[in-house]
């Protein structure tokens, strides 16, 4: 496994709410490589058009980026996981992160 990509175990939270596929035109681009890409370029601090090869064209990565962004996809997503975390009592309501400095 590669340093900065998901776990299976992270996968699999993370799979349900991305699993819409298009139903016409070319198959689009595994959504789990395009999140290690993500991952990759938020570890790293490079640039889109550094991205390694194994993930694909940069442009692919970038569009599908843009296009979860303006659908509203990763509010939904960390409202999803965090409502998983509440549900279990894992999530301290008490603290908070602001530019990585503990509140």
């Amino acid at each position: 496994m590669q340093r900065h990509a998901l776990t299976d175990h992270e996968w699999a939270r993370l799979e349900p709410p991305l699993a819409r596929r298009a139903s016409m035109g070319r198959p689009p681009k595994d959504h789990r490589t395009i999140l290690n890409a993500l991952l990759w370029l938020l570890v790293t601090g490079g640039p889109w058009r550094d991205l390694p090869d194994q993930y694909g064209p940069w442009r692919t990565v970038a569009s599908r980026f843009y296009r979860w962004l303006h659908s509203g996809l990763w509010p939904r997503l960390l409202a999803e996981l965090q409502r998983e975390a509440d549900a279990k009592g894992t999530l301290d309501w008490e603290v908070h992160t602001v530019d990585g400095t503990n509140v």
